[in-house]
């Protein structure tokens, strides 16, 4: 399986967004990528006032989305908002394309680092795979039960989308993370963060460091902090020989 990981990094404008959409996807494709994985809050960043911008998943810039997946015959997963019944938002990650059109609504809120999500956004509560392909946003990878899940669920790779804060010892928190997550579930741990935007914010905007993990845990591929296109080959039946290997999903008691 072939996956682009698009760093990149979001405007407040949603209709900007869908033109960098449309501009990374395009490259993807050509470059033979069947699945093009974008950050969470790539509809617009956060800092941004999210409730007037929030659309349903069958709502226009959702559409534009999977009408630029079908162009390109590719998967696209990208983050969103959508309305919450409660006046917030969803953290909604939209995978579009292929057949598909659905959204993960992230389920545990960024209340941390003096952050908190959960003013603005209403938590998920429903894991998603599509065949052997999990999705997961940001916070989630610090909750290892999201990706045994996704495994128990048959996931084979866990698409993560990211909009990662800035500060002290959290690269280095964001990498072990997306690898201890793979090593966990053994899963192929596709990690895709927004570029450092370069001037600092009290929002999560983003720093970059996009990463894929191997299922034992290994750093595959990376990028930097800047924007990038990374493509990459997922070799899936490595996970079946790794779970052989290292049966942690089979020797669970608890």
């Amino acid at each position: 399986m072939r996956v682009a990981l698009s760093q990149i990094t979001s405007s407040p404008s949603p209709s900007s967004n869908l033109e960098l959409v449309a501009a990374q996807v395009k490259a993807a494709a050509a470059d033979g990528a069947s699945v093009v994985l974008f950050p969470e809050a790539t509809m617009a960043c956060f800092g941004t006032s999210l409730g007037p911008l929030a659309e349903p998943v069958d709502g226009p810039w959702a559409s534009e989305v999977r009408a630029i997946a079908t162009e390109h015959d590719v998967l696209v997963v990208a983050g969103m908002f959508t309305p919450s019944p409660d006046g917030r938002v969803f953290n909604t990650l939209l995978a579009t394309g292929r057949d598909r059109h659905v959204g993960y609504d992230k389920i545990h809120l960024y209340d941390a680092f003096g952050f908190q999500e959960s003013r603005t956004v209403a938590p998920g509560d429903e894991l998603v795979v599509l065949g052997d392909v999990g999705v997961a946003t940001c916070y989630d990878v610090r909750f290892p039960g999201v990706f045994t899940g996704l495994a128990d669920k048959g996931a084979s790779a866990v698409l993560l989308g990211a909009s990662w804060g800035a500060g002290p010892g959290k690269r280095e928190q964001w990498e072990l993370l997306v690898r201890a997550r793979a090593l966990d579930s053994t899963c192929w741990v596709v990690a895709c963060g927004q570029a450092d935007p370069g001037t600092p914010s009290t929002a999560p905007t983003g720093i970059g460091h996009s990463l894929v993990a191997a299922p034992d845990g290994s750093v595959f591929a990376s990028l930097g902090a800047e924007p990038g296109l990374l493509v990459v080959d997922l070799d899936l039946e490595r996970v079946a020989k790794t779970r052989e290997n290292i049966p942690v999903l089979a020797n669970r008691r608890i």
